[in-house]
């Protein structure tokens, strides 16, 4: 499935265990970790820029793109973010980095920055994209961010109804979460080639069902992993960077710095003018945002 030569030119293919990823370019490592319902391939238009700097590591999440869907528990621990984390630490020590720069994006932002919390020795700067913890989106969200974010609870309901609504129609689910969240619901910022990687994974039944207990385990597991972290006064001690997209709530700044300094000990944070896709929908400004964090 994926099409390393043409999103990735010059960048080789890795496997370690069960996580795919395709590694470039050269300098202190930097890996780039991928949300939902996308692959790796949503870094394409940054990770070779951002190679002439680093050496970059863009990885499928388990249970997504090309990455190895083991079976789920319902919403426990196979499909949670400390799980998910575990399994990139594994992929950057294969590749001989004890430690790394992380940037992650939805679902990969939530990876990393459970990563950095239960393996702070790892992680040298963290940089989310478009996305505040865990247990304090289910909190804030309200009627309107239940509404736009309905996802999150028709995806952690209990198999197989959401597995079986979306395998009736993977493709007209998947444009409508890309294109709701996207700046002017525009498709054209996802190229053809990564919409193609986008689509084989919609229609893959066990990918689907990764999706399913990846969210399953968001709402129990992750979800009460982060409260006793929160209530333990446990925090973010690297570095971090939090960026969004702020085109659909100017006033999200406000939210996500108050949020972000609850959760880190040195944060800073900057919208762009865009939707959720960040990478897609302004490549330039991310590569440039990216860049400059992790170079200083």
């Amino acid at each position: 499935m994926p099409d390393t030569e043409t999103l990735f030119p010059g960048f080789r293919e890795h496997k370690t265990g069960p996580i795919f990823a395709r590694v470039g370019g050269s300098g202190s490592p930097l890996l780039l970790l991928h949300g939902y319902p996308q692959t790796s391939a949503m870094w394409h238009k940054i990770a070779p820029g951002l190679a002439q700097q680093h050496t970059v590591v863009v990885a499928d999440l388990l249970g997504y793109g090309a990455s190895e869907s083991p079976p789920g528990d319902g919403g426990g621990e196979a499909y949670s973010k400390r799980q998910m984390a575990r399994c990139m630490v594994e992929l950057m020590s294969d590749l001989g980095f004890e430690s790394f720069n992380l940037a992650g994006h939805d679902r990969g932002g939530r990876v990393s920055y459970r990563l950095a919390l239960d393996h702070p020795e790892r992680v040298e700067k963290l940089s989310t994209l478009d996305i505040i913890p865990t247990a304090e989106q289910f909190e804030q969200m309200g009627i309107a961010g239940g509404l736009g974010g309905f996802h999150w609870y028709f995806l952690a309901q209990p198999s197989p109804l959401p597995e079986t609504l979306i395998n009736g129609a993977p493709e007209y689910f998947l444009k409508r979460m890309l294109g709701s969240w996207a700046g002017d619901d525009d498709h054209s910022v996802f190229t053809e080639a990564a919409m193609t990687e986008y689509l084989a994974a919609a229609n893959d039944p066990e990918t689907v069902r990764s999706w399913c207990e990846d969210y399953r385990s968001g709402a129990r597991f992750d979800l009460r992993l982060d409260r006793d972290d929160r209530a333990a006064g446990k925090k973010i001690s690297c570095p971090m960077l939090a960026l969004w997209g702020g085109a659909r709530q100017p006033h999200r700044r406000g939210r996500f710095m108050a949020t972000w300094r609850r959760w880190a000990t040195d944060v800073t944070g900057q919208g762009l003018d865009c939707g959720h896709f960040l990478p897609e929908e302004l490549p330039d400004q991310t590569e440039a945002a990216l860049r400059d964090f992790f170079a200083s």
